[in-house]
């Protein structure tokens, strides 16, 4: 199982913890020191479209305006901290964020 995310965000940490308490082998990525390529990116981006892109965070409000009339994948690779995260493959299977619904699909709860 892999997350891609950033090793100082909160829900990040606390979708590996949990994910390794229940014997799950998770790799991290973190996306500042390792990128996402290219076709990583667009699999995202048509799995999740906007959504991916986390439009309240500080890293966003900071864009350009350019950047903000961007496509999303312009935006993730110019600041890749304005990815919302985490995002969790497990498999072929893709889940963003650590919600509820999340928890209960990944952890069978």
């Amino acid at each position: 199982m892999d997350i891609y995310g950033l090793s100082t965000c909160s829900e990040c940490r606390k979708a590996q913890k949990a994910l390794e308490a229940d014997g799950r082998a998770v790799r991290f990525r973190d996306i500042r020191s390792e990128p996402l390529s290219e076709v990583e990116l667009a699999e995202l981006i048509t799995e999740f479209g906007d959504r991916l892109v986390d439009r309240t965070s500080n890293d966003y409000r900071g864009l350009s305006d350019w950047l903000k009339a961007s496509e999303a994948e312009a935006q993730i690779a110019a600041q890749p901290k304005v990815m919302a995260r985490p995002v969790i493959r497990d498999g072929e299977t893709l889940y963003l964020g650590w919600g509820d619904a999340v928890q209960a699909a990944v952890l069978g709860r």
